[in-house]
């Protein structure tokens, strides 16, 4: 298989010496490396594999084992990287880490569309696929409760009238971000939407969500449901009249000078951005890039509060980076309360997830065994994830195609706990202890 690994590589320490040494497949790289200095804390986020997506299980932060062995001791972060691209874990990735203060690693690898042979960069969009949930929606539902306009306990009968005199008028606005409404995970609505008009088939969505049946009563499991967040698009969209990409792009990313942070807009397509290639999709009969993966967010212009938004690494994790400093009064860049912001973090039902997060599972999660408890993160389908340590004030990120040609590749799934526990090992070696008051219990609404 073709490879093209790493454009660019900044590395913290012992590790950079490591690196040097590697042995590696003949022609397997080409690559610059730039010394970092290692300053801070430093310890990783825990991933998990909590997106299913539908073709994985639909387990909390399971399924992924403690990692394969052989490739938890190739020793290095470098090494083990270009070794996934080697053997098609995924065709190509970006992999950062960082904490509060700066990144400490950021690396691009391998291709970015196989089939044009084009290297990734640092600055290539990956289809973020359920990072759209915390990364988007999660921070949208913040603003609202922070200006008054919602709270936790709203019910969708509040909000929407077409819930009103149903099973589900009183889901509320927690039991959707912590996938306890009873909703069902996923439903084929883009196959019947698709015969629509385009201007008809967000109206037609909502009445097929405001009739679908629950199968759970409200609160009592946890279900990992897209329908859950296309509900919370759909009552952020009634308060702002506003679209969700808008509205999220107006309080947080433009701000932060977030311009790689996006939903690609079908009808104003972006240009001069290098995309990364996605599946040859079978349904759509093309190569996508630059197209949502997820079929009902497409089908439905490619916005939606379970999928649809892109992005960089390096922007993910200013947004993460900001979300860390805004659980104190001292920085707060996203301007919102930090006991607001703690409540958000924390684990929030019985089913172990937070608000509009995921957490580590106790074993066998695709973080890795290195992760504090104190950690949030969330995965997405196409091969992306992130990983905070609050207790540390950590950031891992990996954003990969792994669904590129084809979404049967699941190879990511031995790869993830063993790429975090290599990082977390790189990290702890410079680690500075640091207690951020932010953990504390007592610091929330």
């Amino acid at each position: 298989m073709p490879c093209a690994p790493l454009t660019c590589c900044t590395l913290l320490g012992a590790e950079q010496d490591i690196a040097g040494k590697a042995l590696l497949p003949p022609g397997s790289l080409n690559r610059k490396l730039r010394e970092g200095a290692l300053s801070g804390r430093g310890d990783w986020e825990n991933g998990m594999d909590k997106d299913i997506d539908y073709d994985n299980d639909n387990e909390k932060d399971k399924d992924e084992g403690k990692g394969d062995p052989e490739v938890r001791d190739s020793g290095s972060v470098t090494a083990m990287m270009e070794r996934a691209v080697v053997t098609g874990v995924f065709p190509g990735a970006v992999l950062l880490a960082g904490d509060r203060t700066a990144m400490r690693y950021e690396a691009a690898f391998g291709l970015a569309d196989r089939f044009a042979q084009e290297p990734t960069r640092l600055d290539t969009v990956y289809d973020l696929a359920s990072l759209t949930k915390p990364l988007a929606t999660t921070l949208a539902v913040m603003a609202l409760v922070a200006e008054g306009k919602i709270r936790l306990d709203t019910t969708a009968g509040e909000l929407l009238p077409a819930f009103r005199g149903t099973e589900k008028e009183a889901i509320q606005i927690r039991h959707l971000m912590c996938h306890r409404s009873g909703l069902p995970a996923l439903r084929p609505y883009h196959l019947e939407l698709v015969s629509l008009a385009p201007e008809n088939r967000r109206a037609a969505l909502h009445r097929m969500l405001a009739a679908e049946p629950l199968e759970h009563p409200i609160g009592t499991e946890t279900l990992y449901s897209d329908l859950g967040f296309m509900i919370l698009c759909w009552m952020i969209e009634e308060i702002t009249h506003l679209r969700l990409d808008r509205f999220v792009h107006d309080r947080f990313y433009a701000p932060l000078g977030l311009d790689r942070l996006f939903f690609p807009d079908p009808a104003h397509p972006p240009k001069d951005i290098s995309f990364a290639a996605a599946e040859q999709c079978p349904w759509r009969k093309r190569l996508l890039r630059g197209s949502v993966s997820d079929e009902n967010a497409w089908v439905t212009g490619g916005i939606n509060g379970h999928a649809g938004l892109f992005g960089t690494a390096g922007n993910v994790y200013r947004l993460l980076q900001a979300l860390l400093q805004s659980r104190t009064e001292e920085e707060n860049p996203l301007r919102l309360p930090p006991a607001l912001v703690a409540t958000f973090l924390s684990p929030d039902s019985p089913g172990g997830r937070a608000l509009g997060f995921d957490t580590p599972s106790r074993t066998g999660s695709s973080s890795g065994t290195r992760f504090s408890r104190h950690s949030v993160g969330h995965l997405g389908f196409t091969g992306t994830s992130f990983w905070m340590d609050l207790e540390r004030g950590l950031i891992v990120i990996l954003l990969s195609n792994r669904v590129h040609p084809s979404r049967e590749n699941n190879a990511i799934r031995l790869f993830r706990p063993a790429i975090h526990d290599a990082v977390m090992d790189m990290l702890l070696k410079s680690h500075q202890p640091f207690k951020d008051q932010a953990t504390d219990p007592e610091n929330k609404i």
